[in-house]
């Protein structure tokens, strides 16, 4: 498994850019596509494939999540647990300093509603939190009991569905109950406990053993787009009531078994055929600057005016465009040092670690292989 800089894992940053490219064709489609030209088939597979973008970017950052996980399992179990805490704190911040900094930019238009809205950041630190437990187990035990919590989620949903919330505020119902204009924690939550599932199992997997786990991965794909196709297609349910598109487990397992054909794509990429700078990695490497920059640009006051105004074809300009645009905003925010400027204004602060890395192990075989390469 190749590693980049800083040993980050390179199919993951790619695979991260893939998913980058994809949500940014989805929004700009939606924000700028007509009405009349909706029911066509362009507008209707940019949304189809749009949606795949939130399940591997929740399946990334757990990932990312169990990776921190794997570098603190010499502490006690409590610190484990709070420092998995932290992180999700961090997460939520985010979520709400994009939420005001959203709410600031679109005044007078925006409404005090605007700043509860249960978008992704916000389901990322919600669900990271309900699941730091799991950072009381290691190793394959990990693995095993994020599978389990990823499965309850999925296969509780339509139940969740069903409960009698209504006397629930909208605010805190929207972060549980499956709904169409929120992340929820049923069923999105799902994949980020998949991700920790898959981000315990990096240090267990030898690079020898890669390409064998990655052939598994796709065959597994293939298994789950399939399986949750026709699960999901039978005369009959167990549930009493369930919506595909809404919080059916078979959705669950279809996303999932995409991603994990993508991730077994993005490895035979970078791994075998890529060579040099890409500018999916590029996006991979800096996500959160390219959501925040294009979500501001796409659904904010900048092009109001062109609203749903706009051909397809135009519109897939547009994403043309507006993809270029965020390579650049990418290029530049890279080239600021930001881990300078706390120290420049004098705040001493813990700055979460670059847990997105190879283990040890691989990063040895990782620069072993470089090695050959070079004397080759």
């Amino acid at each position: 498994m190749r590693s980049g800089p800083s040993n980050r894992v390179v199919f993951l940053d790619w695979l991260r850019g893939l998913a980058a490219v994809i949500m940014i064709q989805g929004h700009v489609f939606d924000a700028f596509t007509r009405p009349e030209s909706r029911n066509g088939g362009l507008f209707i597979y940019s949304q189809f494939f749009g949606g795949e973008a939130a399940a591997i970017f929740l399946l990334l950052t757990g990932i990312t999540f169990a990776l921190g996980m794997n570098l603190r399992e010499e502490l006690p179990p409590w610190r484990r647990v709070t420092s998995a805490l932290r992180r999700a704190r961090y997460l939520f911040l985010l979520a709400v300093i994009f939420r005001v900094q959203n709410w600031i930019f679109d005044y007078p238009r925006s409404r005090a509603m605007d700043l509860l809205k249960v978008d992704i950041l916000n389901l990322m630190g919600v669900a990271a939190a309900l699941l730091a437990l799991l950072a009381l187990a290691n190793g394959i035990q990990r693995v095993r009991w994020s599978l389990v919590a990823g499965i309850g989620i999925a296969v509780a949903s339509p139940l969740i569905s069903l409960l009698p919330t209504s006397e629930v505020p909208a605010p805190l119902r929207n972060y549980f109950v499956p709904n169409y204009d929120s992340f929820s924690v049923f069923p999105w939550g799902a994949f980020l406990a998949f991700g920790i599932a898959v981000g315990s199992m990096i240090p267990l997997v030898r690079r020898t053993e890669w390409n064998r786990v990655m052939q598994w991965s796709a065959l597994c794909g293939f298994g789950f787009v399939l399986g949750g196709q026709y699960f999901s297609n039978l005369p009959f349910s167990v549930y009493p009531t369930s919506e595909f598109w809404l919080n059916s487990p078979g959705l669950v397992f279809c996303k999932l078994g995409v991603a994990m054909l993508l991730g077994s794509g993005a490895y035979l990429w970078t791994e075998f055929l890529a060579a040099g700078w890409s500018f999916v990695r590029q996006l991979g490497t800096t996500s959160l600057v390219v959501y925040w920059a294009h979500i501001e640009l796409t659904y904010g006051r900048w092009f109001a005016d062109y609203r749903q105004k706009l051909s397809p074809e135009i519109t897939f300009g547009v994403v043309l465009g507006m993809v270029a645009l965020m390579i650049g905003v990418s290029l530049a925010y890279r080239r600021i040092p930001w881990h300078l400027i706390p120290q420049t204004i004098g705040w001493h602060r813990t700055v979460p670690a670059n847990v997105y890395t190879l283990p040890a192990h691989h990063a040895a075989d990782a620069e072993a292989r470089g090695t050959a390469r070079r004397r080759g």
